[in-house]
């Protein structure tokens, strides 16, 4: 949710009455992880909201590269409601920080902030990898410490390290590969994109011990490369 930038909202159509209505939706987050939308009162989507306040936002992880289906994504489940005069400032600096342009159209007549209160999410981290998240565990995570730096450290490695990572597959993975990419990565591991004699296979490869910045993570690929050389 914090590396993504907009996501689909469905709502509840007036129109056509308890069928959902999906729309494309810029969100912010506040400090509990609660989206974040600024929309118009001629939009069809606030008119659901207006009459049902029920919704979901999926969002899926921005520039996810290779099968979509095998990419990260979420499905937020809440309900909207336009937020209160007292809470209106911190919603309005966390919207414009995410969103500078924005400051063209948020003082119209028909522009208002909602949030969603979440009630449930459920989360899908791949091929087989899903479930559902306690909204009290979503409200007190924190966002990944190289979530701001995994495009850089995996372009890095991808086109200036491609025999070190083969190497890891075999060594921490233990598959023979000719060819390995990494997909994603975080501070407890990474995710490789491996092409073997059997055909392209996944893999995920756990960290050393958890990293903190792009710095470690050095540190701890250097490291994990070396012992695989040992052998």
């Amino acid at each position: 949710m914090h590396s993504g930038r907009i996501g689909s909202l469905s709502t509840l159509s007036r129109k056509q009455q308890s069928f959902p209505f999906g729309s494309l939706m810029p969100y912010a987050l506040d400090g509990q992880g609660r989206p974040i939308f600024l929309i118009s009162t001629m939009a069809m989507h606030t008119q659901n909201l207006q009459a049902d306040p029920r919704a979901s936002l999926f969002v899926t992880e921005p520039d996810a590269s290779g099968d979509p289906l095998g990419a990260s994504r979420v499905t937020l489940i809440g309900s909207v409601i336009r937020i209160p005069e007292p809470e209106l400032a911190a919603a309005r600096t966390a919207y414009l920080t995410r969103y500078p342009d924005s400051k063209y159209w948020v003082d119209f007549d028909d522009f208002f902030f909602y949030r969603m209160d979440v009630l449930d999410v459920y989360y899908v981290g791949g091929f087989g990898v899903m479930g559902w998240v306690a909204a009290s565990e979503y409200s007190q995570a924190q966002s990944d410490p190289l979530v701001e730096h995994k495009g850089d450290i995996m372009q890095h490695m991808n086109a200036d390290h491609k025999d070190a990572l083969i190497l890891l597959a075999k060594r921490f993975a233990g598959i023979e590969t000719q060819e390995a990419e990494i997909t994603s990565i975080d501070r407890l591991g990474f995710h490789l994109r491996l092409k073997t004699q059997d055909g392209v296979k996944g893999t995920r490869v756990a960290f050393l011990r958890e990293v903190s910045d792009p710095s470690e993570t050095r540190e701890v690929f250097v490291e994990m490369v070396q012992q695989a050389r040992q052998e």
